[in-house]
């Protein structure tokens, strides 16, 4: 690291008492050097080529800065990715750049307006390098901290102030006049009248001086933030209990509204955190230890009162059941960052997907000039090796999760390329590697579990030997019902009819010869092209086709696996949901996308995950609905990419399927504060735009397991709207029913809309399932025409997953990066219907 003057930066984890005079004691958690804040002079490596460019970051705003014909700016929130040196090589050699260059080189991956975007900077010396990337590192750490559910109040509050001091004062004078005040209201969409805003001025003001200092700031704030719903709540139950929120209070609190079960010293401990002592100016030597106001707002904004059941758990599921038992985190066409007909094959899908603790990928695997090759067959999709892809997967397959990987390839190549396959993937992924000899395996009575594999990595493909045996199976067993169905038939019959005869004779004949006894069949069986050292590597995972299921399927040992288009999937769910529902207990059953989706659009997964099914394949380029519960799904237990199924669908006897309750979901929409500003495609923050007018639409995304919905005439309310399911079409995808809900719209405020409105969403559930059920809460703005613009923001969750009382959910964008100032104030309820 160079010598260079470092300055605290904004995101300490203190608010200081004024902009350049923290108090060291707090503030030591992050610091900026000035070559970082005043500006580097770096190279831009792109497809256009390179480009020297002033690079710097904002620490206050929270940006990387950079000068360009367009004038670059990066928000760290949106960043999903950094990678430096060694980590950066695919790029550095795809831009051809010498080795050298490697040890200077940062890769920033990061969304912008629904899109992927890579920037890439090499640094001209080691010393520029090493600043940078240390602070870089250091920024998007704090800010992934705050983008994980509420929380980190103190930090939040800090970054908050800090960037909208800055933003408001333009001069750089460190004091806000009036007219600076006002423009920030305007700017943050606050619904209020000057003389409001100069009430607040005045009091915050209170030495009249005319301009607000930052601790004069910090009290503007605080008044323009008052939660007036909150203050309601707290005097409402301290009023039940002889007007003190005493210990006895916050714990009926706890166990009534919150529905929590905390142990003793689980309570203890959340108590003793958020109480403080309290003297009564009439005792003064009595001093009681109370929550006060600031203390019941801080614990309903925090971690502690997470809406998400499993906010901050690690891996806490059983792991150690057969593997069919769980629900898989799966990517579909994983190798591509777009259009399915025109898109781009690269390495960057693979590692997202990996990163975001995918546990199941999947390779077009096609025959290349001299080693095998990875793109959308018969499409104009652009190629990449596979030995790229495997030494990608290789580097990042268990950094989030140690869970077993699922690697699904079809293989489209001749035997020869297929050895190179082997070769490519024993060299890349060494002892991780599933293998086993194809002759003298020992015979599964069930599948390992999770635990049991560990940092290994599974190869699925469809073993050609194994699919020419179950064929063989399933046409014997065809031929012997038609057999018996024309016997049948033949004897049911008080006639003689030779036609019958014949009929019958003709049957037996073909059964026979393909039992194998037909003297006249010719010699040896039509070669199978399948490398023997690529069928070994399949072992736990063997690919085979569908022949059917229940009574007129075929037998299928545990280590088969077939794969289903989800119009066959569909198909199966009308005809023998059940059927599938059994199959699934013991076997894995993969779910993929129909081809026609070319715009790579998703499906609803949970509709097959209320089947048993495990391997339900998304397209992770695609930020849609079924992405989006995809996210929400796995967010479980540990973000480990396994969830282990409900009971009802582990179950041998069945009897949870049959039953079926009746519910109420009741959200009370309290109120929002600070919806996420609009910003134009570059990220930049719009200002000349209208004040919103938003309103919350709460909807059940709710599994078709049942053929009557439960729908009573009491939910058929103004704003309701049911939906449903539906089959996939050419514009439309595949969806399960739906019932939304509607508030209000509150005109022109996007700073702390209030609408304070009870809706109650009918809903049915099966076997108790309710891990199966989605709550999606969306922000909207009303738009013209009475026509409904883009969600402002989302917050999806699973019902089972979902805390019932008082919550602050987390609001996300629609490619569910995390809004770090945005929450929606509700109360939830469960009732359950007699």
């Amino acid at each position: 690291m160079s010598a260079e003057i470092v300055k605290p930066s904004a995101l300490a984890p203190a608010i200081p008492g004024a902009p350049h005079a923290p108090d060291d004691s707090t503030t030591s958690a992050l610091q900026i050097p000035e070559i970082v804040e005043k500006g580097t002079l770096m190279t831009k490596v792109s497809d256009k080529g390179q480009k020297r460019v002033t690079f710097r970051i904002d620490p206050d705003e929270g940006t990387i800065l950079y000068k360009s014909r367009k004038n670059g700016i990066v928000p760290i929130e949106v960043i999903k990715e950094l990678r430096s040196g060694k980590d950066a090589r695919y790029y550095r050699a795809q831009y051809k750049l010498p080795e050298d260059a490697e040890a200077r080189w940062i890769t920033i991956i990061y969304i912008l307006q629904g899109a992927y975007k890579t920037l890439h900077i090499l640094a001209d010396t080691q010393e520029a390098f090493a600043e940078w990337n240390t602070t870089l590192k250091k920024l998007y750490a704090v800010r992934q901290g705050l983008t994980a559910g509420v929380g980190n109040t103190e930090i939040r509050q800090a970054i908050w102030e800090r960037q909208y001091w800055k933003g408001a004062d333009e001069e750089g004078d460190q004091q806000l006049d009036f007219d600076d005040i006002e423009r920030l209201c305007k700017r943050l969409h606050a619904n209020l009248k000057t003389s409001e805003i100069q009430a607040f001025f005045k009091q915050a003001d209170a030495d009249s001086k005319g301009y607000l200092d930052f601790a004069t700031f910090q009290k503007f704030v605080k008044l323009l933030k008052r939660r007036t719903d909150i203050e309601e709540i707290y005097e409402r139950i301290s009023g039940e209990y002889d007007g003190k929120f005493d210990q006895d209070t916050f714990e009926r609190f706890l166990k009534v509204n919150q529905k929590e079960t905390y142990s003793p010293d689980e309570f203890k401990a959340i108590w003793e955190k958020y109480s403080s002592s309290v003297t009564d100016p009439a005792k003064p030597n009595e001093p009681a230890i109370l929550m006060t106001l600031e203390g019941f707002t801080s614990f309903l904004f925090s971690s502690d009162n997470s809406a998400f059941a499993e906010q901050g758990k690690a891996v806490w599921q059983d792991m150690t059941r057969p593997m069919a038992e769980y629900f898989i985190s799966s990517s579909h066409n994983t190798y591509l960052v777009g259009h399915q007909l025109v898109g781009v094959s690269t390495i960057e899908g693979y590692i997202r997907a990996l990163l975001h603790s995918c546990r199941s990928v999947e390779l077009d695997i096609w025959e290349g000039d001299d080693e095998p090759m990875i793109y959308h067959g018969k499409t104009f999709t652009t190629k990449v090796s596979l030995r790229d892809i495997c030494s990608a997967i290789a580097k990042y397959a268990f950094v989030t999760s140690p869970y077993p990987l699922l690697i699904s390839a079809e293989v489209h190549c001749g035997v020869a390329q297929q050895e190179k396959i082997v070769d490519i993937m024993t060299q890349a992924f060494g002892d991780s590697l599933i293998q086993a000899p194809v002759e003298g395996r020992p015979t599964l009575t069930e599948l390992p579990s999770p635990d049991q594999l560990k940092h290994k990595i599974l190869l699925k493909a469809k073993n050609l030997f194994v699919v020419q045996k179950l064929t063989e199976a399933q046409a014997k067993l065809a031929a012997e019902k038609a057999v018996l169905e024309a016997e049948a038939s033949s004897t049911s019959s008080s006639d003689e009819d030779p036609t019958k005869k014949d009929v019958v004779t003709g049957l037996k004949d073909k059964w026979n010869k393909l039992r194998g006894k037909d003297p006249n069949a010719p010699a040896g069986k039509k070669t199978i092209k399948m490398s023997f050292r690529l069928a070994s590597l399949l072992v736990y995972t063997v690919g085979v086709k569908w022949h059917g299921i229940g009574g007129d399927g075929v037998d299928y040992a545990p280590e088969h696996i077939f794969s289903l288009s989800e119009n066959s999937a569909n198909k199966l769910l009308k005809a023998s949901m059940t059927d599938l529902i059994e199959h699934d207990r013991t076997h894995l059953v993969r779910i993929y996308p129909k081809g026609t989706r070319v715009n790579s659009t998703n499906y609803e997964p949970h509709r097959y995950w209320a089947a048993g099914c495990q391997v339900v394949a998304i397209n992770w380029q695609t930020f849609d609905m079924g992405y989006v519960m995809n996210q929400a799904m796995f967010q479980r237990n540990g973000r480990s990419g396994f969830v282990l199924k409900p009971q009802a669908l582990r179950s041998p006897e069945g009897e949870l399927l049959k039953k079926r309750t009746q519910h109420f979901l009741d959200v009370r929409v309290i109120s929002a504060q600070q919806l996420p500003p609009l910003r134009d495609s570059k990220g930049q923050e719009v200002f000349d735009k209208s004040i919103p007018d938003p309103f919350v639409e709460v909807s059940l995304l709710i599994p078709d397991w049942t053929h009557s919905p439960f729908l009573p005439e009491s939910s058929k309310i103004a704003g309701a709207k049911y939906s449903p399911p539906t089959d996939a079409t050419a514009t439309s995808a595949t969806s399960a029913r739906t019932i939304t809900f509607k508030t209000k719209v509150v005109r022109d405020n996007g700073f702390n809309p209030v609408w304070n409105e009870h809706l109650h969403l009918p809903f049915d559930c099966v076997g108790g399932m309710t891990d199966l059920i989605f709550v999606k809460f969306t922000v909207r703005q009303k738009g013209k025409d009475d026509e409904d613009d883009e969600p402002i923001a989302i917050y999806c969750v699973p019902l089972g997953s979902l805390k019932q009382g008082y919550r602050h959910l987390p609001l996300h964008d629609s490619q569910m990066t995390q809004h770090l100032f945005s929450t929606l104030f509700v109360e939830i309820g469960v009732r359950e219907v007699d």
